[in-house]
């Protein structure tokens, strides 16, 4: 990654620097319901408060009429005294602000939702310009983010000295070691998105040694195969199905857990039905992976089997990270669903690597450089 990295810059005392994170967390009633994106971004705001900076922090949340409050409510009770500003147009509130918070001696800003302002999604450079105004050096540190071309990501670096964040470096690192992993190697790919995901799935097939899709991908192959998958999800995608199925690398579930108004049943594949829908992998299915798991000593995993989101249906993706950890394989995870899943069953520690990226790791590994990525070269 050829861009300037945040631990070789000089000279940041007393500097006013925009930290663009990515706090787009789940909130509830005001309380931040998972805090993983949180807390790994928590080294990069250290390395700055040790460097005597003044950290301004910049973030989106996908819901634009989402306060970012909670988030900053958050980590001024569990990290550092935070101090939030609403609008960030308001000069007089952001210097009194500023004022307090060195006095203080916290010299952290959070500032607002930048989805508040269309700018942002737009790309807006007067908006970029804006947010320039406000510090005198930018640190992406929202790999997360940076597949998208907004304002933040794209053309704020390009108008102040510019670093990729501790974080930042640390996914570009990891997720490359997908390029050339070692042998046998195993992607595994569930969830939905299918257009990204099967585009990933694609382009990464000559790197790996077997691939194994599930989740609502595996119906894109069902529908094409003739399988009936009922009412289940199903998304298009452009990806070249065939060369995947010939390729003598892909495995797809053998068995579904369908839901209909009987009740929920375990099906082979043959025996679904137009009233079905498929909601997680069978027991066959994670028997299958469980020799393709032992085998490979490297494994990437984005995605769950089933929706977890409906209750009971997520049995197949813990079963899946139960499989995972007794591999003695490298093992990296991401996008949210897995994450979500890992954190929640406290299984962390079986992990090489937990990305905080989902759409961004899937971009990255298609394109093997991203939006942001090329804006902070561009900078340098």
């Amino acid at each position: 990654m050829d861009v300037p990295l945040l631990k070789s810059a000089k000279n940041l005392k007393n500097k006013r620097v925009l930290l663009r994170a990515d706090f787009n967390v789940p909130i509830r009633d005001g309380v931040v319901l998972d805090d993983f994106r949180i807390k790994k971004i928590i080294p990069t705001i250290q390395f700055l408060k040790d460097a005597h900076a003044e950290v301004i922090l910049l973030s989106h949340h996908s819901d634009a009429k989402q306060s970012l409050h909670p988030v900053a409510r958050y980590l001024n009770s569990e990290h550092f005294k935070t101090y939030f500003i609403e609008d960030i147009y308001d000069a007089a509130s952001f210097e009194k602000a500023r004022e307090i918070s060195a006095k203080a001696g916290a010299h952290i800003l959070f500032c607002e939702n930048l989805r508040k302002w269309p700018g942002e999604t737009a790309n807006g450079h007067s908006f970029a310009e804006h947010l320039a105004s406000l510090g005198d050096a930018y640190v992406n540190d929202a790999f997360s983010a940076s597949h998208r071309e907004h304002a933040s990501i794209v053309t704020l670096p390009t108008l102040l000295p510019s670093y990729a964040g501790l974080l930042f470096e640390e996914e570009v690192k990891n997720l490359s070691r997908v390029f050339a992993p070692p042998h046998p190697s195993l992607l595994i790919l569930g969830g939905a998105k299918a257009a990204a995901k099967l585009s990933a799935a694609e382009r990464l097939l000559p790197t790996v040694d077997a691939l194994f899709i599930g989740g609502a991908l595996a119906h894109n192959f069902f529908h094409m195969l003739g399988r009936e998958i009922g009412m289940s999800v199903f998304e298009k995608s452009g990806a070249n199905l065939n060369a995947m199925l010939s390729s003598g690398k892909l495995r797809l579930p053998l068995d579904v857990i369908v839901q209909n108004e009987g009740g929920v049943f375990t099906k082979n594949l043959h025996e679904v039905k137009p009233q079905d829908k498929i909601l997680d992998a069978g027991p066959a299915t994670l028997k299958s992976l469980e020799p393709l798991v032992s085998e490979a000593r490297f494994i990437v995993w984005n995605g769950p089997l089933g929706d977890y989101t409906v209750p009971g249906f997520e049995k197949g993706s813990v079963r899946l990270i139960e499989i995972l950890a007794r591999s003695k394989a490298k093992i990296i995870a991401g996008g949210g669903d897995s994450v979500a899943l890992i954190t929640r069953e406290k299984r962390e520690d079986a992990f090489d690597f937990l990305s905080t990226a989902g759409g961004a790791m899937l971009a990255f590994l298609s394109e093997r450089t991203l939006p942001g990525i090329r804006a902070l070269a561009a900078s340098s």
